[in-house]
């Protein structure tokens, strides 16, 4: 499932190539008709991302698009060949066409939905205006794992199982650790280490969190899905939380730690 920093990637490029002009819009699929038929030939005023939601706004409604496990936007230049699949959504401007297909949610919001939907949310790292202490209040103040709190959208929003591993590495904290036992000065590293990774996560457009030149994926991560610390040459381990496996250092994440560690994102492996 794509996590924050691809739908904050993926609202600016939309903003970038359709936002402020008409646009036409149908559903080659069918199952979408009745929304498409309400923003065609309207004018894109804002794309917009909250976690893993997308929000279009047009002239007179709000689309609503969660891409869930299987949903995918493609981009493609107009004049655009005939849609590819089943897809939900064609948005076609003057110079680019946007295939949605497989969304677990597409939707064209009532009035007062997208707030609805907010609602239901925690903080963003990606929006200056997230409600970080009311994050850690729910997180200190609960028995479930930080592991598992760091999955629950509506505590923070945008992080999925990827960023979650490596987050709780770079923090140096056991993800079985109970959320009222993590340190006020480790929640605070964990929020400034997701602030700083997602933004690098919009920026390269998908998750590195040591070195931007990798080739490969596995080289580009401290912990998921690898089978030997690259820090300390440790065994990694892995542990089901919030129903996804999750991939931590025994050696570099103990369950008690003194005091905060916090390793400098992007640093060589050594």
């Amino acid at each position: 499932m794509p996590e924050g920093h691809t739908i904050h990637k993926l609202a600016r490029d939309l903003q970038r190539d359709l936002g402020g002009a008409i646009v036409r819009a149908d559903s080659p699929q069918g199952r979408f008709e009745d929304g498409a038929q309400a923003i065609d030939a309207e004018t894109l005023i804002r794309a917009e991302a909250w976690g893993k939601h997308l929000f279009l706004k047009f002239t007179s409604v709000t689309i609503h698009v969660h891409l869930g496990l299987f949903g995918r936007f493609r981009r493609r230049r107009t004049p655009a060949p005939p849609p590819r699949g089943a897809v939900r959504l064609r948005l076609v401007g003057e110079a680019w066409t946007w295939d949605l297909s497989g969304p677990t949610a597409c939707e064209v919001l009532p009035r007062g939905g997208r707030a609805s939907i907010i609602e239901r949310l925690g903080a963003d790292p990606l929006r200056r205006s997230a409600d970080v202490e009311r994050a850690f209040e729910k997180i200190r103040s609960s028995r479930r794992s930080i592991g598992d709190l760091l999955l629950d959208q509506s505590i923070v929003a945008g992080i999925g199982n990827v960023y979650r591993a490596e987050l709780l590495f770079l923090a140096g904290v056991h993800p079985q650790r109970p959320g009222r036992d993590v340190k006020p000065e480790e929640l605070q590293s964990l929020w400034e280490l997701s602030v700083e990774q997602l933004r690098r996560g919009v920026r390269l457009g998908r998750i590195v969190t040591v070195d931007e030149n990798a080739p490969r994926r596995g080289e580009r991560l401290w912990v998921y899905k690898r089978r030997t610390c690259r820090r300390c040459d440790g065994a990694i381990r892995n542990v089901t939380l919030g129903g996804r496996r999750l991939w931590y250092c025994p050696t570099c994440q103990p369950r008690r730690r003194p005091a905060v560690r916090r390793q400098t994102a992007g640093a060589s492996a050594g």
